[in-house]
């Protein structure tokens, strides 16, 4: 190692870096605020200039776009002409290159950030020594990521810069560099409006945990979340106390927040395999969690909460009652948190702002075999403007509002999906269903109190007699779905038979 090129927006540990460099006799060469940073702590630099022999120019944003630069990196070693080429050139060899990206991720991240100043943190040179370097990693190391220093100054001091690690820091700086186009991609079509399916599509992540592993022990896992969402997401929640969360908890607690946000009066969610077993709405949270949980007592042991407010410590007392796996709400009072954290087990999450809408960019990705389906998340409100009633009778003041909770609810059941719902609470979820009638026998089976004036939800159409008679036997008053079935009319005449009253929503909502 006898020359390396320094130039870093991030300067972490580039100074311990750098002295070990020179007192290793590597040859330093270094740009802007980076060189003025390493002489001010007595390094010896070789400013950029007097290697190209021209100045950095236009407010720097040229500096080592030179080929006295990217010659030096990237020469082949073992190929004759290069070397003898660079020296006809005087084009010195660089054996490592330091370098990390203008912060636009940072930049974009700023409340009020213009357009121009993103696009002014856009990097130019430094993706293009990264990607030189990579390219010649045979020759030439690449060190992008502060953390890597300390292993470089270990692995040096063995004089063991072996293939091995050439190859993975090099594979570090073009995730590093596929990233940062992935930003400013994302950025630039959000600020312009460009909200259509792409013909070419770049998503990017970040590693926020590890994993003991995914839906089943012999699977290795990890959760990566999005780079700007972080407020009113799970990715952003603060875990208060418990175990670390594992792959089927956030897969759930996810199903639960996306149902949570359903509902802007008071509402508790409690879901089991990603499905909703009890759903209830009150004039507190207090009241809205009894009513989640008389839906199904059964189901909800070892499932996961959500709240849409804060949870008191009357409310703790009777959730501590039962095991369960996951509370999450925006707010827990002190003594709430007390009579929680008795359980050292149970997962207590905060979310501020859990009602939140959804991202601009809002799109639901599904890995399958080979490829990537991409649509555009089920986030339709509901609106009765739209509904129509069918039938000769119409819903009661106290049906339309059991119809308005058990529409929203089955949109987030497992197809094929009937809830069953009476006096703001859900009786009966009948989820994953490959028959309509079996998802209709299981939502009228599981509910624990009578039926007796209930209303059922369908989440895609309801058309046989069949399924009408069972909900007329179990006492169901009201139903509603999406319509628009060519046999719509022999569930409307049942209905009629009956005295039931029916809504056409005009929109499906199955989720598979």
């Amino acid at each position: 190692m006898k020359r390396a090129l320094i130039s870093v927006s991030d300067k972490s540990g580039i100074v311990e870096l750098a002295q070990v460099l020179h007192q290793e006799g590597v040859e330093i060469i270094s740009t802007g605020g980076t060189a003025k940073l390493l002489t001010d702590n007595d390094i010896p630099v070789i400013g950029i200039s007097e290697i190209t022999g021209f100045p950095e120019c236009l407010g720097g944003r040229v500096k080592t776009l030179q080929p006295k630069i990217h010659g030096g990196i990237l020469a082949n070693r073992k190929i004759e002409d290069h070397m003898k080429e660079a020296e006809e050139l005087g084009i010195p060899m660089i054996d490592l290159v330091v370098v990390n990206l203008y912060p636009f991720k940072a930049t974009i991240l700023k409340p009020g950030v213009t357009m121009a100043d993103a696009i002014e943190n856009i990097d130019i040179g430094g993706v293009t020594l990264i990607r030189a370097a990579g390219k010649n990693s045979d020759s030439v190391l690449l060190l992008t990521d502060p953390t890597d220093y300390p292993s470089y100054i270990e692995l040096s001091k063995k004089n063991w810069i072996d293939d091995s690690f050439r190859k993975k820091m090099a594979l570090k700086g073009f995730r590093h560099t596929a990233q940062y186009d992935t930003l400013i991609s994302h950025y630039l079509a959000k600020e312009l409006g460009d909200n259509d399916l792409p013909d070419q599509l770049s998503l990017t992540y970040e590693k926020q945990q590890s994993l003991r592993y995914g839906e089943n022990p012999h699977q290795s896992a990890a959760f990566y979340r999005e780079i700007s969402l972080l407020d009113g997401r799970l990715s952003g929640a603060e875990q208060l106390h418990g175990k670390e969360l594992s792959y089927n908890n956030i897969a759930d607690a996810s199903a639960a927040i996306e149902m949570i946000r359903e509902f802007t009066e008071p509402t508790v969610v409690a879901l089991k395999h990603a499905n909703p077993c009890g759903v209830g709405t009150g004039e507190n949270i207090g009241a809205a969690y009894q009513r989640a949980y008389k839906a199904d007592p059964v189901s909800i042991f070892g499932g996961i909460v959500v709240s849409n407010g804060e949870i008191n410590s009357s409310t703790a007392e009777e959730m501590n009652k039962i095991f369960l796996e996951i509370i999450i709400a925006p707010s827990f009072s002190e003594e709430a948190l007390t009579i929680l954290k008795k359980k050292k087990n149970l997962r207590l999450l905060r979310i501020s702002n859990i009602s939140k809408p959804t991202s601009s960019e809002p799109y639901f990705h599904k890995k399958v075999d080979g490829g990537l389906l991409i649509q555009e998340a089920d986030l339709h409100k509901i609106d009765e403007e739209t509904f129509k009633v069918v039938t000769e009778a119409q819903p009661s003041d106290r049906e339309w509002a059991d119809l308005n909770l058990a529409w929203r609810v089955v949109k987030h059941a497992k197809s094929n999906a009937i809830v069953v719902v009476k006096d703001g609470a859900t009786q009966g979820v009948g989820a994953g269903q490959t028959s309509r009638i079996w998802a209709v026998d299981n939502a009228l089976d599981r509910s624990k109190s009578s039926t007796e004036g209930s209303v059922l939800a369908s989440d895609a159409f309801f058309p046989f007699s069949d399924s009408v008679e069972k909900a007329h036997a179990a006492g169901v008053t009201a139903i509603i779905q999406p319509g628009g079935s060519v046999r719509d009319q022999d569930s409307i005449d049942v209905c009629n038979q009956h005295g039931i009253s029916m809504v056409f929503t005009g929109m499906r909502h199955f989720k598979h």
